[in-house]
Parts: C-alpha cells; structure tokens; sequence
C-alpha cells in the first residue's frame, strides 16, 4: 500500500463501514439532507469511477469539476482518483471566456456540471476541442440549450458500487487550480503522497504524521466518534476539499451545505453539534456575528472547539466580537497556498501592532529569492517551503521555472509573500510581493479587471487596486480616467459592462473618476497612488476628480 488518497480513504473505509462520513444539506431547515456512511459514500464513489472509465476516461486523464457543493463534489473527487483521472476544480463564479481559457489550459476530458451552469458550459464547449465527455448534476431549465451529456443519476444507477480497481500509486495526481497573484490561473500539479503530507497533514495535522499507509486506518479504528468537521467555503477552493479529506483521514464526519448562509451555519452548528468550522476571514465570519447578535442569539455552541480561517485573515475587531460571544471557541489563522499546503498558524500576539505572526512548520524557511539561501534575523525575504511540495504549473514551465527550485537534495516552492524571520523562528509576513487583491478570500489580479475596463468605449485609462473593506478584507476599486468628450460614467454602467467579462467577485465595488493616471515615465503603474486615491475617495461609491 502506498500514500494514495484512494487507498488510504479505502482503508478507513474498512474500519468504520457504518460510521456516518457525510451529511450534506441542500437547504437546511426544509428536511431536504443526504446522509452516508462510509460504506455508502466508497459505493457512491464506486458507481462515478466505473461510469467514468467505462466511458473511456483513461489514468492521467483530467476530469474538471464544475459544481457546487454537494454530495456529488467529494463523490466525483473519491471516483476520480479510484479509477487514476485527476481532478481538476473549476471556479463556478468563471464566466465563458475563463472557463475556455481553464477548460483548454488543463486539457479537460470530461466534465461534471452542476445544471445551473448549462449556458455557460453550452457556451464554451465549442471552443474546448479536447472535452468528450459530460456528466450533469440536476435538471436544467427548459430554456438550458441542449447538451449532449449524462444525468448524474443515470451514471450512478447503470454503474457497479462494487472496487474492482487496479494498483494505484503515490506519484498519482491531484490538480488545484489557484487565481494566483499574476496572470491567470494556474493549474499546482501535486502527487498524492506529497499533497498528504503537505495539505492533510500526513493524517494529523495537530499531531504526529503517520509512518506507515496502514497506520491511518489503524489510528481510526483505535480512536473514538463524535469529531464533527464543517468546511463552509465552496468546495471549488481547495481548502474545503481537502479539510474534507482530513476529516475521512480521521475517520469522522464531514458536514456540507450548498451555499453559505450564516443563519443556516449557526443552525447546522447546535443541531449537528459541529466540532470545527472552516470559513474564510471577515468576509464569512463577520455575518456570523451579527446573527449571533440578532436573530440568533442564544444559539447553543457548546460542541463547537475551533474556527479556523484559510485564504484571509480574521481582524483583531471581528475576532474580539466573537470571542464575546464564544469565548470556549479557539480561532485559528492558518497560512498557506495552493503551491504549499500548510505552512503554519498565526502567534496569538498576532495583529495590528506586532503583524501577521506565524509560528511556521519545519518545512517552511524565509529565503533570499535570489540565491535561495535562508535569510538573516530580521532581513526580508519569500516563505518557501520544502519536501513534500508540487511538481509544477500544469502546462506553465515558466511560471514553474520561476516559483519551484531544487536546493540540494530536496524539492522547494517559492511563495510569493514576503517575510521576516525572528530569533525564535517566527515569521511576520509583509504582505504579497505582487499586487494581488484579495477579496473575501477570492484573489483578484488588477489587470485582468483593468483589460476588461478599457473595453468599454468611454474609458482611456484604468488602474485597479484593492481598498480595505469592513466585511471582504478588501474590495475592487477602479481608478478611471475618461475619454475626452467622453459623458460622465457611473459605477452601475461600469458594473453592467464586466458582468459578461468576469467573475462577480472582480467586478469594482468602487469606482473613482480621475483627470489623469499618474504612471512611471516607463508607463508601469502607479499602484501605490491608485490605492491612495480610492481610499481617499471613499468606500463603495463613485466620486468625481
């Protein structure tokens, strides 16, 4: 036996066939809920990995996930890697020009869809001459084009829940495609032994890896229920997948709901008696507290051990409101990437005063970006991290080239945060080298935003940048300079005009008019001015120069 995902989830499968693995509530409060146990959930997972290989889905093959969170998510992912196709997330937010350019970018065989999304898959399979094969999720609305695809339910029921599935191996792959800090996004190529140690902790992330692939299931069938693990992010972010897959590692249950909706969280928390919830920053855990200070007062969240925060970080004043409220709760920063997996937690000193603090694994280093070698006390450097860390960008040597390098013997990645290190090895991250917004845990890139601006036929030019934000940590500001002759512009119209071009999340929340772009003589941007002026402007609104 090997450190494969499959294997090892097979494993703890055999241990605690009847122990509940899964609880997924499409809309909490109205009874509609889908329960299994391990046993289910392995056959379920059977059935997709049989459909897909009997469909001509091949080892290596790569199958996108276009989904909401669902049973099907984690369903799709256990299938893939029992039959060695890799899965590839999709941001379901990407509209039809990001979703050609992912769907092309990680070579897409099949893909499973949830039917929400049929005009946007109708619209860019055209252009994806790679994809054959399609498997959607629920039933579309009449007016969805016509797709040539499988139901979901028809791919399960004609399908074997029974194994009956070859060797598998640790150099198997698994793919997370991240938005990153530049260009666009990157597909992190990880093998599967590398992505258990690095992103599940070697199957204890608050304890001792294991030694051995048969000593997870061992640990499982020696330990006790009653552990209750609760992503609430959308599954398309790796975090949730694998905080996922930590918890089968543990052999406990994991919670999912469709969408977040804080009422609905708190709810699920008391009558589940949920032991850990993952969220990501202000963006999410501020409208928790002001459930908890209104309509659900009083909640009971005595199950409740710890709340943790991946992609953003949670502000000293939110963090103090809750504690308030859930004093017992511990709140945790987690630092890491789609590149890294875990690097480390943030100090409890950690905040305005002091920085973002991190006690940091035995993996993690700050490093000369240059000559690779460690930093002194106090000099600034890039957290990288080394061992068990990815392969590469799929179909990206450069980008790879440039953030993976070899130092002796080992395997390193080269994060794009800039660092200190103290004395006792504490970390205090500086902030991204690259100017990277990052909006209630969605990264945004400015000129991505600033390319679909200068479509539109008033605007002769455009900076973007990221303004602090009470609830999303920061939001999308636009810096426009007009046309000349060109009508005043307003924020609606600037809304109205991204809305086919990007993501919700990259459309600017704010928009400051201004009589020119102040530029470098070479023409770079001036970020640092373009951020200045629209927090200076104010937030979430137009304002004239």
């Amino acid at each position: 036996m090997e450190y494969n995902l499959a294997d090892l989830f097979e494993s703890v499968v055999d241990v605690v066939p009847d122990r509940e693995a899964l609880l997924y509530l499409d809309h909490p409060g109205t009874g509609a809920e889908r329960r299994l146990t391990y046993a289910q959930l392995d056959a379920a997972a059977n059935r997709i990995a049989h459909h897909l290989a009997g469909a001509g889905l091949k080892p290596g093959e790569h199958l996108g996930l276009h989904l909401y969170n669902g049973v099907e998510y984690l369903q799709t992912v256990l299938g893939c890697l029992k039959a060695r196709i890799v899965p590839v997330n999709v941001n379901y937010r990407y509209v039809e020009e990001e979703l050609v350019y992912l769907y092309r970018d990680a070579d897409l065989a099949a893909l499973v869809f949830d039917a929400e999304f049929t005009d946007r898959v109708a619209a860019a399979l055209p252009r994806t001459e790679r994809l054959r094969h399609l498997v959607r999720v629920g039933v579309p609305d009449r007016e969805a084009p016509a797709l040539d695809c499988t139901a979901f339910t028809d791919a399960e029921a004609a399908a074997s829940p029974e194994r009956g599935f070859g060797a598998r191996s640790a150099d198997d792959q698994f793919i997370i495609y991240t938005g990153g800090t530049t260009g666009m996004p990157k597909g992190v190529m990880w093998r599967q032994e590398d992505l258990f140690f690095a992103g599940l902790g070697g199957g204890a992330p608050t304890g001792e890896p294991v030694k051995r692939p048969e000593e997870l299931a061992e640990r499982v069938a020696a330990g006790g229920d009653g552990i209750a693990f609760f992503p609430t992010p959308p599954l398309m972010h790796g975090t949730s997948t694998l905080t996922s897959f930590i918890g089968f590692g543990f052999g406990q249950r994991v919670v999912l709901h469709r969408k977040y909706a804080p009422e609905d969280v708190l709810r699920t928390i008391e009558r589940e008696r949920v032991t850990s919830v993952s969220l990501v920053g202000d963006a999410m855990l501020r409208p928790l507290v002001d459930a908890l200070n209104g309509p659900l007062k009083g909640t009971d969240l005595s199950s409740l051990f710890s709340v943790s925060s991946s992609g953003a970080i949670m502000s000293e004043t939110v963090r103090e409101q809750f504690k308030a409220l859930a004093p017992h709760v511990m709140l945790l920063d987690n630092f890491g990437s789609s590149e890294s997996g875990f690097n480390g937690t943030a100090t409890e000193d950690s905040g305005p005063e002091k920085g973002f603090r991190l006690r940091v694994n035995h993996r993690t280093q700050v490093v000369d970006p240059v000559t690779y070698e460690p930093v002194a006390v106090g000099e600034p450097g890039r957290i990288a991290q080394r061992g068990h860390v990815p392969l590469g960008y799929y179909n990206d040597p450069d980008k790879t080239a440039e953030t993976f390098f070899r130092r002796g013997d080992e395997r390193w990645v080269l994060l794009g945060d800039m660092a200190t290190v103290d004395e006792e090895g504490v970390v205090t991250v500086l902030g991204r080298g690259s100017q990277c917004i990052n909006t209630g845990g969605e990264k945004v890139y400015p000129e991505e935003v600033e390319q679909a601006l200068k479509a539109h036929p008033d605007v002769y030019d455009v900076l973007v940048a990221g303004v602090p934000d009470a609830r999303w940590g920061n939001h999308v500001a636009a810096v426009v300079q007009l046309r000349q002759g060109a009508p005043a512009l307003d924020l609606e119209s600037v809304q109205a005009h991204c809305r086919g071009r990007l993501a919700g999340y990259k459309i600017p929340r704010q928009l400051v008019l201004a009589p020119a772009i102040q530029r470098s003589p070479s023409g770079k941007a001036d970020y640092r001015w373009a951020r200045a002026v629209a927090a200076a402007a104010g937030e979430g609104g137009p304002a004239g120069p």
